[in-house]
């Protein structure tokens, strides 16, 4: 049961599907249960009990799979990086168009940061509790996203579609508002993250001037 209520939580209404590729079956507990605990406490007030005892593991358990508390929020932090460079890719593909890549874009993304918004939580915004070396490498997926970003909007100014004198700002602009929904959105909200996400796109064509 306790494994049942840390995946349905963790996962921010995906079921676990964001950790669906992450085996064995109890590596998978642990990091759906250090999401949860991450999410609700912060990473420095987490301890390794409070994550196994969510995971109906012990203490002792845990480190047969992770070695530290860090080397799982890096291992949230990857697997959701890499999904959030996934999923971006995919959205910009589908169109020629870059206005319709972009709203594409911007709208699925920020409906993945509604939908999944406990674990894009800690996903985005414990980054500093990384190593070192964990947070360069998360850093670069993060300049990889960017760039995704980067390549509509400089294919949309060169298209004439857009109006963008500073492409990086305004890339950079664009990705924070789509993150920040983690931050705030609530499920018993007015708004769905499908509703969400189509306003979004909207204002995302209004700030480049898309005609």
């Amino acid at each position: 049961m306790a494994a049942d209520a840390a995946e349905t939580t963790a996962a921010g209404g995906d079921g676990g599907e964001t950790w669906a590729d992450v085996s064995p079956e109890a590596a998978r507990r642990l990091l759906l249960a250090a999401v949860d605990a991450f999410a609700e406490r912060g990473f420095h007030a987490t301890t390794t009990r409070d994550i196994a005892g969510r995971a109906g593991m012990s203490p002792a358990a845990l480190y047969i799979h992770f070695r530290t508390k860090e080397e799982l929020l890096y291992q949230i932090s990857r697997v959701g990086h890499e999904r959030s460079v996934r999923i971006l890719t995919e959205a910009s593909r589908t169109s020629e168009d870059p206005a319709q890549r972009l709203a594409a874009a911007v709208r699925t993304f920020v409906r993945w940061h509604a939908e999944r918004h406990t674990t894009a939580r800690v996903v985005q915004y414990e980054l500093n509790a990384l190593s070192p070396e964990h947070h360069e490498q998360i850093v670069e997926l993060r300049r990889r996203t960017g760039a995704v970003m980067r390549g509509i909007l400089e294919d949309g100014v060169a298209a004439g579609r857009f109006a963008v004198p500073d492409v990086s700002g305004t890339a950079l602009a664009l990705l924070s508002l789509c993150i920040d929904v983690a931050r705030w959105f609530n499920p018993d909200g007015p708004r769905s993250p499908e509703q969400i996400g189509d306003l979004y796109a909207d204002l995302a064509l209004r700030m480049v001037g898309a005609h």
